[in-house]
C-alpha cells in the first residue's frame, strides 16, 4: 500500500512538464529547428487537429484490469507499440544523443530506429544497445545498397527507407533564424571532409545543394533487390504510394508526413491512415508517425489501423530535458496512459483496440 496514487520521486510528472523543460534548456534556434515545420506550418497544426477529432469510447464493467501492450513488428518483439524516430542531429539536443535513446529504448523493450544522418554510426549504436538497435534508417540515394550492406553487417534486422525526402522541406523558421549548424551531429555515418560533402548533403536530403539525382520507385525497386534485410517505406500518404512501395519490395509502410516538415500544406497522417490500411490489407505492417505525443494518440492510431506508432518530437523532448532518464519517462508516461485507456475501453490487448473503440467528434 502507498500513501498516494502518484509517484513522488520521479523528476517529471507529465509530458507537458518534459516539453516545457526541453524548450527551456535548448538554444532558441535549436528549439525552432525541433518545433518547426515546413511552409506556414499548416501540416504541423493539422496533425494535432486530426487527433483532437477522435474520442475513446469507454466500456464500463468490461472486466479488463491488466491489459497487454505487447506486440511484434517485423518479428521484433515490443513491450509497447512504440518506436523512436530516426531523427538526425541528435547531439544538438543532448550530448548522448541516440546513445541515450537506445539505452532507454532497450531497457523499456522498444526499438529506436538508428538514423542515417545522426551523430553516431550504425555500428556504434548497435554496440550501445543491441536489443533496441534492430532497425536502421536508409535514404534512397547513390550508395544506398552499400549503406544497406553496412547496416546488415552491423547486426540490424530491418531497414526503414525514408521515401519522402529527396530535398529538405521549405522550413521557414530555420531560414528566419539563419540556422546553419555544424554538420558533425548529422554525419555519424558520413565522415566530414571536402570529398564527402556531397554525400553529407544527400544524406540530409539536400539534393539541390549536393548535386545528386532524385530516385524513382523503379530505382528503389532495383536497389531493394540487393538489400539483405526486409524494409519498410517511411513517408507514404496515399493508398497508391503504399501499394507502389509494396510492389517495390517493401514489407510494410510508415504513414507519415515527416512531422509536418516536408510538404505544406499536406494531409495529416491520421486522416489518411484508414484508407491506406484498407488498401494494403490486414496483414501488412502499417506504422504511423507525425504529431503523436500521448498514450491517447497511440490508442486512436491503433484503432484506425496502425500496428505501431513512431514517436519523434516527444522522444527529443525527453532527451533534451533529461537524457536517457528523460526518454525513459516519456516511454513510461505514454505507455501508462495507453494502458489506462485500454482498461477503461475494455481492450485486453492491442488486437482489441479496434475502430469501434473510438468515435469521431465532428465540429
Amino acid at each position: 500500500m502507498t500513501d498516494t496514487m502518484y509517484p513522488t520521486t520521479v523528476e517529471f510528472g507529465s509530458l507537458d512538464e518534459i516539453h516545457e523543460t526541453a524548450l527551456g534548456v535548448l538554444p532558441g534556434d535549436v528549439a525552432d529547428f525541433l518545433e518547426g515545420g515546413a511552409g506556414g506550418e499548416t501540416t504541423l497544426l493539422r496533425n494535432r487537429q486530426a487527433l483532437s477529432r477522435w474520442a475513446v469510447v469507454p466500456e464500463p464493467m468490461s472486466g479488463v484490469a491488466l491489459p497487454d501492450t505487447g506486440t511484434t513488428l517485423l518479428d521484433i518483439p515490443l513491450s509497447a507499440p512504440l518506436l523512436a524516430a530516426p531523427f538526425g542531429g541528435d547531439t544538438l539536443f543532448h550530448p548522448d544523443g541516440h546513445r541515450a535513446v537506445m539505452r532507454a529504448s532497450a531497457a523499456f523493450g522498444v526499438v529506436d530506429i538508428a538514423p542515417e544522418a545522426g551523430s553516431f554510426s550504425y555500428a556504434d549504436l548497435r554496440a550501445t544497445a543491441p536489443a533496441a538497435a534492430r532497425m536502421a534508417q536508409l535514404h534512397p540515394f547513390a550508395g544506398a545498397v552499400d549503406v544497406a550492406g553496412r547496416i546488415a553487417d552491423a547486426g540490424y534486422e530491418a531497414l526503414c527507407v525514408t521515401v519522402d525526402c529527396p530535398v529538405g522541406g521549405f522550413r521557414t523558421r530555420n531560414m528566419r533564424n539563419r540556422f546553419s549548424p555544424d554538420l558533425t551531429p548529422f554525419c555519424g555515418n558520413t565522415p566530414v571532409s571536402a570529398g564527402d560533402a556531397p554525400r553529407v548533403a544527400e544524406v540530409m536530403g539536400q539534393l539541390m545543394s549536393g548535386g545528386g539525382a532524385a530516385w524513382t520507385w523503379d530505382d528503389l525497386t532495383h536497389a531493394a533487390r540487393r538489400f539483405r534485410l526486409p524494409w519498410i517505406a517511411k513517408g507514404v500518404l496515399t493508398p497508391a504510394a503504399a501499394l507502389r512501395a509494396m510492389d517495390a519490395g517493401a514489407t510494410g509502410v510508415v504513414v507519415s508526413n515527416h512531422g509536418g516538415r516536408q510538404v505544406d500544406p499536406a494531409p495529416s497522417s491520421l486522416a489518411v491512415l484508414p484508407a491506406i490500411r484498407a488498401a494494403v490489407g490486414p496483414d501488412v505492417p502499417v506504422v504511423v508517425d507525425s504529431g503523436f505525443r500521448t498514450g491517447a494518440d497511440v490508442f486512436v492510431a491503433l484503432a484506425l489501423g496502425a500496428d505501431a506508432v513512431i514517436l519523434g518530437r516527444a522522444i527529443v523532448y525527453g532527451l533534451a530535458a533529461g537524457g536517457e532518464a528523460g526518454v525513459t519517462r516519456v516511454l513510461e508516461l505514454v505507455t501508462e496512459e495507453l494502458r489506462v485507456l485500454m482498461t477503461l475501453a475494455g481492450a485486453a490487448d492491442l488486437r482489441a483496440v479496434t475502430s469501434d473503440r473510438v468515435v469521431e467528434i465532428l465540429r
